[in-house]
């Protein structure tokens, strides 16, 4: 069994910062891409940032300047550092990872359990 476990959601003002952590746990053989993706009430879910297994990072144009996507390999963890939140950030937010499990050959996409994140004005 493999599971993502984000945390460090919570309420903050605007213009604060948040760092979210996702770490994945399990049978893993190897990880591939990681990914942040949002879902705010209403609205489709959509990208947020995203890592190669090099460490390559990828950032919608909503959040460039302001996020910082970065992984630990040896901990199979990636990490979201949000600077200069706005209310518009304001949404749940979910860990999503490719991985390979032990004893498989096969990439299987994995999402976390999500994690608020409220900026308020």
């Amino acid at each position: 069994q493999v599971q993502l476990v984000e945390s460090g959601g919570g309420l903050v003002q605007v213009g604060g910062s948040l760092r979210l952590s996702c770490a994945a746990s399990g049978r893993i053989f190897r990880v591939g891409a990681m990914a942040w993706y949002r879902q705010a009430p209403g609205k489709q879910r959509e990208l947020v940032a995203a890592i190669s297994s090099g460490s390559v990072p990828n950032y919608a144009d909503s959040v460039k300047g302001r996020f910082t996507i970065t992984r630990d390999n040896a901990k199979n963890t990636v990490y979201l550092q949000m600077n200069s939140l706005k209310p518009e950030d304001t949404a749940v937010y979910h860990c999503n990872a490719n991985i390979i499990r032990g004893g498989s050959y096969l990439w299987e996409g994995y999402w976390g359990q999500g994690t608020q994140v409220t900026v308020s004005s």
